[in-house]
């Protein structure tokens, strides 16, 4: 029987399976039976670490239905995490190549911080409708759509049923988005739940989502910010743990875009492909 060896890590409540690149490896169906969380080991998506032309590491990101994500925040932290642990670059600052473009990473343990690019297609408060009834989002691309849906009362948002429904929604079409549920808790402080396009339910964190939610949450109280250094957001997840999102803001240009929070290690073994 032919094995493939693992790393699970989890990124602030995101899990995923790390694995290096093998020859003739089909990506897709091995991210459906792994991340199986009863037949397989269980996981929100599959890294897959491959060598790059364009930078120091490429990452390919599987989620749990065989879709290809363009981008994960939290999962390009752990995989930074990974490559620090078992690869040792020389460079405390290295890049990883994404289907989103490159992404600048370093990591300490169990700690990781990536750079995004910049983020574009903001759009505030869209309306829409959904179930019937008026709805205003805003949407942003932080390497992957985000809607973002300031709420009161989060804990008792339905997320999976209306979720769901914004997802597919014909304002996002033909790929859809993430849908982020956000509530300001305080000026630099926001709660998020985030139903996840590939994993197709509430998810306990997303990174981009959160980056989403707190560049969102920024714009709405300052719309037309000038410039700024070094403007930062705390983002509490479902998860529990909190995530720090800096950015810079040049010429109403958001810039420099920072996610910073654990990347645990889980367990490590073999998978009987």
């Amino acid at each position: 029987m032919k094995t493939i060896l693992f790393t699970k890590m989890a990124g602030a409540g995101n899990d995923f399976i790390i694995v290096d690149a093998r020859p003739g490896m089909d990506y897709k169906e091995l991210a459906v039976k792994v991340c199986d969380r009863t037949s397989g080991i269980g996981a929100d998506g599959l890294l897959v670490l491959e060598k790059s032309k364009k930078a120091d590491y490429k990452m390919r990101i599987i989620n749990r239905d065989g879709s290809e994500a363009e981008m994960c925040g939290n999962g390009a932290r752990c995989m930074a995490a990974y490559i620090v642990r078992y690869r040792k670059p020389k460079k405390k600052l290295f890049a990883m190549e994404t289907a989103a473009g490159l992404v600048r990473a370093k990591a300490a343990g169990e700690k990781a911080a990536i750079e995004l690019g910049m983020p574009s297609d903001y759009k505030a408060d869209m309306p829409i409708t959904v179930n019937g009834r008026p709805l205003h989002v805003s949407f942003i691309n932080t390497g992957v759509p985000h809607a973002v849906v300031f709420v009161e009362g989060l804990k008792n948002i339905a997320v999976g049923e209306i979720g769901r429904v914004i997802r597919w929604h014909d304002a996002f079409k033909p790929k859809g988005t993430n849908v982020n549920f956000v509530e300001q808790i305080q000026e630099n402080e926001v709660d998020v739940r985030t139903y996840e396009r590939g994993v197709e339910a509430e998810t306990k964190a997303c990174g981009t989502g959160s980056v989403a939610a707190a560049i969102a949450a920024y714009l709405r109280a300052d719309p037309a910010p000038a410039q700024k250094k070094t403007a930062g957001m705390k983002v509490r997840t479902e998860g529990g743990e909190i995530l720090e999102v800096f950015f810079d803001i040049i010429q109403k240009q958001v810039v420099h875009v920072w996610l910073k929070g654990s990347a645990h290690f889980i367990a490590k073994g073999e998978y009987y492909v």
